[in-house]
């Protein structure tokens, strides 16, 4: 057993064996070195330095260059300094701004500024944020780099040539060269890494400031939610104590607003430019269709277009500052008041021809209510004063919507956003009342401005649907006149479809827009949003209400767009059957595409999971194998007859006693047109499963035979040639098939004449038969050759 003591002794004895062995392995090694040019190869491994060339100082040498070079390329690609510098500057002093006017005692609470305010520091900190990755990466290049420089340091071959003189000797222009980069380098390095750490720290220093703010902004918020409620100023008929504040000054106020609104649109990326590029679509191809009806002459068709002219200029304008807001939902209140301000200009001059005398008088007084508390605000008027002045016009809208609802006739109730947002403007103004009597004043401008933003987006609004459902008119007629198609056409069930989708549509946009000027749209949108993000489950199936409710409406805009899309280009009756066959048809193609493209875009977009629909739809395949064949025949049915084109739109054909036009070709079922008129729905797979007889697949030909009997004696030659000439005249017999005329006897006084000839048009087949048969009839009656028809 090993004790303390020997293992003591052991130890010390190990030890120096092990270092006698080093020193001889170590002598062993020199000795070979020493030979190494007589005897071979090199074997050292403890030691490299005795065997170093000048090629090998030389690639140390360019590895340092090649470091030293990177220094003056990494430094230069830092381009986003400059511009970032400058932003950091631009956002100091809009944060400045926003801390003297969030922590003014004499400002009053303005809730449009307030959520302007909030957006603006939103976009301030993503873009800090933005500038701090920046940043940071530049920063992780620059230690990336001194840390390939300290690691040359450390390099002993290096280290072996700044330290021998002899070796240093070698390599004396190169070292010149590298001492005077080295100079640069330090001096790129410690510039750079300044620059950077300084730009770190104002970027750093703004976040802070932003996170306080956004915090102050919060607070005024919720104060404007809650303070507003309760007693801010001295009921009207208390008497003021001389202490009131005074006005703010017009030139001051509007360099205020003016630098804010700067900032504003500086730094917010809203959608103004799709905006712009929105109205512009819409003017040119208003313009354009109104230039090609123009061009034919054909201006008489668009007599029921009443709001869209051939310049289209002012309700282009209009429909601009109409969609500004919902594009600016958090913008300056001076933007969207000036937005409101030229939208009613622009609204009197375009009803100034359009509205009898007294609707425009109404109006007028209506953009009076409008602009005139927005002139008593900007001109700094004192708050007093401002009150009192607010308190007359609230007045004098509430009795204004009284008198204007007992005076309109019935044809102007039947807008029905007009008419809720006519109460809702008369509600607001007796509320605001209320408010300005018992010292709510912030609640009295909520409510006054919201009450007339509400009535005049709801008009501007109503013009903008009946806009566009006028510029889908004029479109499909522009169509219909640039291919030769009668001019007319009930066009009343797609007008009554536009008009839904578009009433929706300004509906939404009007609620959005009412709820933000009222501060709630944002808790109302998190409390829908809660709603349609929670995940639920059933089973093992997980979906969220949004997913579904997304999923619905692509699948119903798919509908929508394949149901109109004919009617775009004019294709809207059966005046068009004739003509372009190939045409409809892939408007066909089309339409199933888009019925299958938006499926599939719904699955994908709603999140659902595909795999637990794969599930769905296989246990469905029991269903359908069982009850549901037959639709699912029907549909595949479809798309075969779609795609193999055996029957197309227009074709004349005969289903067993069933024989017309056809006019749709559906997912589920055809629709023949028969020519009594009557619309005959027959099944896809019906089609399919049956002898089909097509008059038109190839061309629009049809063979005509007329037989009748002829009383003898007679000239057979005679005969023939007058019913050749009487074929050869008629338009739309095909002459290049010549006709086939055979007299066959039946009696001994008796022949029966059987006249085949080819007509062009399949449709006009049966009036070309019987003008011939008329003109047989008067040539033989003429000649006195007795005939008959069979």
């Amino acid at each position: 057993m090993i004790t303390k003591n020997t293992l003591s002794a052991v130890i010390p004895r190990r030890v120096c064996l092990l270092f006698v062995l080093c020193l001889t392995f170590y002598s062993f090694s020199f000795a070979q070195q020493s030979g190494s040019s007589a005897k071979g190869p090199d074997f050292s491994i403890l030691s490299d330095s005795a065997t170093l060339t000048k090629g090998d100082y030389l690639i140390r040498l360019q590895t340092v260059f090649e470091a030293v070079n990177k220094v003056p390329v990494i430094v230069g690609s830092f381009k986003k300094l400059v511009p970032i510098a400058a932003h950091l500057k631009q956002d100091e002093s809009a944060l400045a701004l926003l801390k003297s006017r969030l922590t003014s005692e004499d400002r009053m609470l303005n809730l449009q500024n307030l959520q302007m305010d909030q957006t603006l520091l939103e976009e301030l900190q993503k873009n800090n944020r933005d500038c701090l990755a920046d940043l940071d990466a530049y920063e992780k290049q620059l230690w990336e780099l001194k840390t390939e420089i300290l690691n040359l340091r450390k390099d002993t071959v290096l280290i072996k040539i700044f330290r021998q003189p002899a070796i240093r000797a070698m390599f004396i222009e190169q070292l010149t060269e590298l001492r005077k980069k080295r100079i640069l380098t330090d001096s790129l390095l410690k510039s750079a890494t300044l620059s950077i750490n300084n730009l770190q720290a104002r970027t750093s220093s703004n976040l802070i400031n932003i996170k306080e703010l956004m915090y102050l902004t919060d607070n005024q918020l919720d104060a404007v939610s809650i303070k507003a409620f309760g007693k801010e100023r001295r009921y009207l008929w208390e008497s003021s104590n001389g202490k009131g504040r005074s006005g703010v000054g017009f030139r001051k106020f509007i360099d205020s607003e003016q630098e804010m609104s700067g900032y504003y649109f500086v730094y917010t990326r809203s959608s103004r430019v799709l905006l712009v590029l929105i109205c512009v679509t819409f003017f040119f191809w208003v313009f354009f269709n109104f230039k090609s009806i123009i061009k034919r002459d054909r201006m008489e068709t668009l007599h029921d277009l009443s709001l869209l002219s051939p310049q289209p200029y002012l309700i282009t304008f209009i429909m601009l500052l109409t969609l500004a807001p919902i594009f600016d939902l958090r913008a300056p209140a001076l933007y969207i008041e000036s937005v409101q301000i030229l939208l009613a200009i622009l609204l009197t001059m375009f009803f100034r021809k359009k509205l009898p005398a007294k609707v425009f008088f109404y109006w007028c007084v209506f953009v009076v209510f409008l602009v005139a508390p927005v002139f008593l605000r900007v001109l700094g008027m004192s708050p007093k004063y401002q009150r009192w002045l607010l308190l007359f016009f609230s007045i004098g809208s509430a009795v204004y919507g009284l008198v204007v609802w007992k005076r309109l006739d019935e044809q102007a109730k039947k807008y029905k956003v007009i008419l809720l947002a006519g109460f809702i403007f008369s509600a607001l103004a007796v509320a605001a009342i209320f408010c300005n009597v018992f010292g709510r004043v912030t609640l009295t401008r909520i409510f006054y401005s919201t009450g007339v933003s509400a009535l005049l987006n709801a008009v501007s609004l109503t013009i903008l649907a009946k806009v566009l459902v006028e510029a889908f008119l004029l479109q499909m007629k522009s169509s219909r006149v640039r291919k030769g198609y009668p001019e007319y056409f009930d066009w009343h069930p797609v007008t009554s479809g536009l008009k839904r989708l578009t009433g929706i549509g300004v509906t939404i946009i009007w609620v959005v827009i009412f709820t933000t000027n009222l501060n709630i749209f944002n808790g109302l949108y998190e409390s829908v949003m809660e709603v349609l993000t929670e995940k639920r489950t059933i089973g093992n199936f997980s979906f969220t209400l949004g997913g579904i409710v997304l999923f619905l409406g692509i699948i119903w805009t798919a509908n929508f767009l394949q149901k109109y899309i004919a009617y775009f280009f004019g294709d809207t009756g059966d005046d068009t059957l004739d003509d372009n066959k190939g045409e409809r048809s892939k408007l066909l193609v089309t339409r199933l595409i888009l019925l299958i493209g938006g499926f599939m875009i719904a699955v994908a977009a709603s999140g659902l999971p595909v795999d637990k629909i794969t599930v769905i739809l296989g246990a469905l395949g029991v269903g359908i194998g069982l009850g549901l064949q037959n639709i699912v025949s029907n549909f595949v049915s479809g798309i075969i007859l779609i795609f193999d084109k055996t029957i197309r739109i227009g074709d004349v054909v005969e289903l067993s006693d069933k024989k017309g036009r056809v006019k749709e070709i559906g997912v589920r079922a055809s629709t023949l047109l028969s020519d009594e008129g009557a619309e005959i729905i027959i099944p896809n797979g019906s089609i399919l499963s049956n002898n089909i007889i097509n008059w038109t697949l190839s061309n629009n030909q049809m063979r005509v035979d007329i037989s009748l009997t002829i009383a003898k004696p007679f000239n057979s030659g005679e005969v023939v040639g007058l019913i050749r000439d009487i074929i050869a005249e008629n338009n739309n017999v095909f002459i290049s098939k010549e006709p086939v005329i055979m007299i066959s006897p039946i009696s001994n006084v008796n022949s029966r004449i059987n006249i085949y000839f080819w007509c062009k048009d399949i449709s006009k087949a049966e009036l070309t038969k019987n003008m011939i048969n008329a003109q047989i009839f008067e040539v033989f009656e003429e000649r006195k050759i007795e005939m008959s028809f069979s």
